[in-house]
């Protein structure tokens, strides 16, 4: 069996979900919650449907999970966000979004909202820091970074149609 998919789905007004089959054929979800929380949960394995478990975590808790599955990936070289109050989110331009053809300039993002747009996902290309002349595409993904209340307005400035 090759590497694990993880497939997202964006959920409007809510966050994202990304959703994983087990090597084992067990069905997990996160849903990345604007908020900075996460729901963990767990499917049944003969009906991949039925959700038999379901956890809220704070984002901190979220953060420990992590740690505690990934310990070999744990640096202290590593940028914490969460610890210096910022978050990071992953925000997608829909073909039918005010800014689909536009610059990236355009949106006032950073005076606006104190977020600033770090990178963005076309395709499989990551583009890093995009200068205010990029041209935003439907099916970009942005990385948006900035404090909790930022990326929220990043988010509904670019979710504007």
């Amino acid at each position: 069996m090759g590497a694990p998919r993880l497939g997202s789905t964006p959920l409007p007004g809510i966050g994202v979900r990304y959703d994983l089959t087990t090597r084992e054929q067990r069905h997990l979800s996160v849903v990345a919650h604007r908020d900075g929380q996460r729901t963990l949960n767990a499917y049944a394995k003969d009906d991949p449907d039925a959700c038999s478990l379901s956890v809220r975590l704070t984002a901190e808790e979220a953060a420990t999970l992590i740690d505690a599955l990934m310990p070999a990936h744990h640096t202290p070289n590593l940028l914490s966000t969460t610890d210096l109050g910022l978050v990071a989110e992953r925000i997608e331009l829909t073909a039918v979004s005010h800014w689909n053809g536009r610059l990236l300039g355009e949106t006032r993002m950073r005076t606006d909202t104190g977020a600033s747009i770090v990178a963005v996902l076309r395709r499989a290309e990551a583009i890093p820091s995009p200068a205010p002349d990029f041209r935003l595409a439907g099916g970009d993904t942005l990385i948006v970074i900035g404090t909790r209340e930022g990326v929220e307005a990043a988010a509904s400035i670019l979710g504007r149609e």
